[in-house]
């Protein structure tokens, strides 16, 4: 089995706050993906509110988080553990997130011992 990050990316931060019921369709599909087997990692949400992030360049230049650089931020990620890629983009697909016109990206996981 392998492991794959998938990163949630929103275009808008008012998309960050969903409403009870977009919470309860990704605990939905959360909970599916974990009733499987396939949850390695629940992840973590990644705060997009102002003083929430920077960014360190060469030369220690220190910015406010990506937002100013980037059209869409990184939310959170989950890690999940299936057999190859294809499968992680399967899980991926039935996510929520693409109602509020969200993405995801997969990414496998190189584990470091």
């Amino acid at each position: 089995m392998k492991e794959f990050a998938l990163i949630f990316r929103l275009n808008d931060t008012s998309d960050f706050k969903p409403s009870p019921e977009q919470m309860q369709e990704r605990m939905n599909w959360l909970g599916h993906i974990a009733a499987q087997n396939k949850l390695a990692d629940k992840g973590n949400t990644l705060l997009p509110i102002p003083g929430s992030a920077k960014t360190v360049r060469p030369d220690n230049v220190v910015t406010d988080g990506p937002y100013t650089e980037i059209k869409e931020f990184i939310s959170g990620y989950i890690i999940v553990r299936v057999e190859n890629i294809e499968e992680a983009v399967e899980l991926a697909k039935s996510n929520p997130i693409f109602k509020i016109g969200g993405n995801i990206e997969v990414r496998e996981v190189l584990k470091r011992d």
